[in-house]
């Protein structure tokens, strides 16, 4: 249902499962888990894989934290784009890498829930794709300390929410890693 022309195909992004970002998160072994198995789904299918990697002065470009965890292998043919804001499309290339692949509706799975995920689910909406959040295939660390909701309230209410999401043309979804089938969301 994209609003954008000729954009049929879907995606999965994996945004941020890299070793910092992940050493604190809620469940981050089932989380995991999940993309690994989103990622298999995705190859077998068809679908094109796109790595997002963040970097800014915690995570410094090419460090260890940064890495993406051992359980996950970009092949090095699926593009790895590199970004410096919670949104990954801003100040980026996935918009061109997107196009070129002729994407309209994003499967987002990653860290963290309460900073790059819903960012970029937004940001994904407002520029015209279908975005599905995969519900138990992301998370965060706890900042109930700072006043946040605890790490599970955080998750539960991105995919109420996110289910709801609408704007002209266009959808937001929640789903689970089971439930996921690149094939038959790109019909």
């Amino acid at each position: 249902m994209t609003s954008l022309s000729g954009r049929s195909l879907t995606a999965l992004l994996v945004i941020d499962v890299q070793n910092d970002v992940m050493a604190g998160a809620y469940n981050r072994d089932g989380v995991v888990a999940n993309i690994v198995s989103l990622v298999d789904k995705a190859r077998a299918q068809g679908a094109p894989v796109i790595w997002i990697q963040h970097s800014d002065d915690d995570l410094p470009q090419d460090s260890e934290g940064w890495q993406y965890v051992p359980e996950l292998t970009r092949d090095e043919s699926e593009p790895l784009v590199h970004k410096h804001y919670g949104d990954s499309f801003e100040a980026t290339d996935l918009e061109d890498i997107l196009a070129g692949r002729k994407v309209g509706h994003l499967i987002i799975a990653g860290a963290q829930t309460d900073a790059c995920i819903q960012s970029t689910l937004h940001g994904a909406i407002v520029r015209g794709y279908d975005a599905t959040l995969v519900g138990d295939a992301h998370t965060t660390e706890d900042q109930s300390e700072w006043g946040a909701p605890a790490p599970e309230l955080v998750i539960a209410h991105t995919n109420l929410y996110w289910r709801y999401q609408r704007a002209p043309g266009r959808r937001g979804a929640t789903a689970t890693t089971a439930s996921i089938d690149f094939a038959a969301a790109a019909n």
